[in-house]
């Protein structure tokens, strides 16, 4: 078993690095992306696809819960480094993003996917809300980004996912300001980590994991 969750890893991590490479890539080509997308991007989402591989390989999180999550880890990193470098997330990586989750949540089933949409509704929904009210505080790419997040929490089959998320992404925005003293800073990145850690929560619960 060690032997196959190590190959499954190391499988993983190449893979991931592969992906990695291809999105910073294409961060360079895109017309919002970023002229100078971080050297960590190939060994951010190689680390994320190798854990996967081996916790599936272990039998810790479900197949089928294994391609939104390494969508999720990519997106997370593509869309994180331009929100970081450049203060916006690119409509040609939040709006794509949207149904591709929902294709990714097809292995979970149809009830999940039907979970998926209606969680990418509210949750955009409640962002478009607070961008009305405070545009400042809130930009419209955080809006669009909800849509994707939302399908995955979604599918998760609670709707505490997305008050946990949506809770804990304001968390890590704030606790980040105050550490670095400064009063705005790119929502999106605690968006995308905290969905990443809620959804990877649900797939490590959800029965019926390994290979």
């Amino acid at each position: 078993m060690i032997l196959v969750v190590a190959a499954a890893a190391l499988l993983g991590a190449l893979a991931g690095a592969a992906a990695g490479t291809g999105a910073r890539r294409l961060l360079r080509r895109l017309r919002r992306g970023t002229r100078r997308p971080p050297p960590w991007c190939a060994p951010a989402v190689a680390v994320a696809w190798g854990l996967l591989a081996a916790a599936w390989a272990g039998g810790a999180v479900a197949g089928a819960w294994v391609p939104a999550l390494l969508g999720l880890s990519w997106l997370g990193v593509a869309a994180g480094a331009v929100d970081l470098r450049e203060h916006r997330l690119p409509d040609a990586l939040t709006l794509p993003a949207a149904p591709a989750a929902l294709l990714l949540l097809l292995p979970l089933g149809a009830a999940a996917v039907s979970r998926g949409l209606a969680g990418a509704v509210v949750l955009a929904g409640v962002h478009a809300a607070v961008h009305l009210l405070a545009p400042h505080g809130l930009g419209a790419g955080d809006v669009k980004l909800a849509l994707p997040l939302g399908a995955v929490l979604g599918a998760a089959g609670s709707w505490a996912a997305l008050v946990v998320a949506t809770a804990g992404a304001g968390l890590l925005t704030a606790v980040a300001a105050l550490l670095l003293r400064r009063p705005r800073l790119a929502h999106g990145p605690s968006m995308l980590a905290a969905a990443m850690v809620v959804t990877a929560g649900a797939a490590v619960a959800a029965p019926g994991g390994g290979p």
